[in-house]
């Protein structure tokens, strides 16, 4: 499978609306990135932010050193239309977050629902490794994931579902559980996906 065309096909044939991850205030992404200690020197990397709202908020709050990856073209484009003059601030990465692509070393990782659909071992291992590369020692990774009782599949393609435990066990000794909660995403059209938002210290 082509990620990339697959992911460039749904945001040029949805609107954002119309797709179930939408969310106009991200408020329990923001809830944890506060956690995390957020200020206005914060570094933050939001993977497979794309069409997210949550780096507008962010360049709303004053914060400077941002990135945005996503594997969509599209989707960046629509964030930085969306922005218009801000759009100057982040800096955009156009990568799979499992393929080839380098950063500084960031403060906060944070990930809505991308782990997820990495169903193959060796993207695992590939994020896996990005996420030690960026993420400075202390820095957090917030990740959220479809919990075991959410949805098994998402836009078409299959995901792997995760309780903490099993998502702290998967990310390895060198990511420190610190907090870890539910969450219930009602989308667009009324219905309820389970999540689970799990936030993570990187240690030595």
């Amino acid at each position: 499978m082509d990620r990339q065309q697959h992911w460039n096909t749904v945001f040029t044939t949805k609107a954002e609306g119309d797709v179930s991850w939408f969310e106009a205030l991200p408020a329990t992404s923001i809830r944890l990135l506060e956690a995390a200690g957020l200020c206005a020197d914060t570094c933050v990397l939001d993977v497979g932010g794309g069409d997210s709202h949550l780096i507008d908020h962010l360049v709303a709050r004053g914060l400077d050193c941002l990135a945005v990856l996503d594997v969509s073209s599209a989707a960046l484009a629509r964030a930085q239309a969306r922005l218009a003059a801000n759009a100057f601030t982040p800096i955009w990465l156009e990568a799979d977050v499992a393929g080839d692509w380098s950063l500084k070393p960031m403060d906060i990782w944070h990930d809505r629902a991308v782990f997820h659909f990495l169903t193959e071992p060796h993207d695992r291992d590939r994020y896996k490794a990005h996420l030690l590369q960026t993420l400075k020692v202390g820095g957090s990774a917030i990740l959220a994931t479809f919990a075991l009782d959410g949805p098994n599949r998402c836009s078409g393609l299959p995901v792997v579902r995760y309780s903490p435990e099993t998502l702290a066990a998967e990310l390895g000794p060198h990511l420190s559980m610190a907090e870890a909660l539910s969450h219930m995403h009602s989308t667009p059209w009324g219905t309820t996906q389970s999540f689970h938002y799990c936030r993570f210290r990187r240690i030595n």
